[in-house]
């Protein structure tokens, strides 16, 4: 809860950051474009002002906090007012969901990953962006989180925990790439994006729903 009351308070000072750390925000794109699906109904879980959804074809969003579903709404996205843990669809509902940077916000992840499973079509496909716990970033982010507006209350994962709840859960045909091998501060260029993780601090990871 203590998260969503920091993302309500101060959604508008959250949506200028991607213009502030415009390269870091263009290299997310372009690593989760390789995963998103050319054709399908989608959903992005954790829509927040709805900044990646927009420009990656997805017109569906979940969000819990209200001034973040606001921003998400003035973008053109259908925003429902609801918890990853526990969302407002029918079973089979979506081709592909996506979770950009929601993972270390959630109460309980492993469940989230199930409802996605619930929602998604057989054959259909998550898209996870993950900051790594692993990573540079991810321990630079770590060290600073006392001084963080944002990341205070966020419990960062590895991509390793991930991967093993995926594997639990039958997911199948998993892929990972890996982006941002500097602090998002000091980019001055659109970062590479290579296969696998271990070197970038925001890895993707895409699987299908068995």
């Amino acid at each position: 809860m203590e998260n969503i009351r920091v993302f309500e308070e101060a959604a508008e000072k959250y949506d200028r950051w991607f213009d502030k750390n415009r390269y870091a925000y263009e290299s997310e794109l372009l690593v989760l474009r390789r995963f998103i699906p050319e054709a399908g109904k989608g959903l992005e879980v954790g829509v927040g002002t709805g900044r990646f959804a927009t420009l990656l074809g997805i017109h569906i969003g979940v969000e819990p906090g209200k001034a973040m579903a606001e921003i998400a709404q003035r973008h053109g996205i259908k925003v429902y007012r609801a918890k990853a843990e526990n969302l407002p669809f029918g079973n089979e509902s979506f081709d592909f969901i996506l979770m950009v940077t929601t993972i270390c916000f959630l109460e309980d992840p492993k469940q989230a990953l199930k409802e996605a499973i619930r929602v998604l079509i057989p054959g259909g496909h998550i898209i996870i962006g993950m900051i790594d716990r692993d990573s540079f970033l991810g321990q630079l982010y770590e060290s600073r989180k006392k001084e963080s507006l944002f990341y205070r209350n966020a419990i960062f994962y590895s991509v390793k925990e991930v991967l093993d709840w995926l594997k639990e859960m039958k997911y199948a045909h998993i892929q990972v790439c890996q982006t941002l091998f500097r602090n998002p501060e000091e980019m001055t260029a659109i970062e590479p994006v290579k296969d696998g993780y271990g070197e970038g601090g925001y890895v993707v990871i895409s699987a299908r729903r068995a």
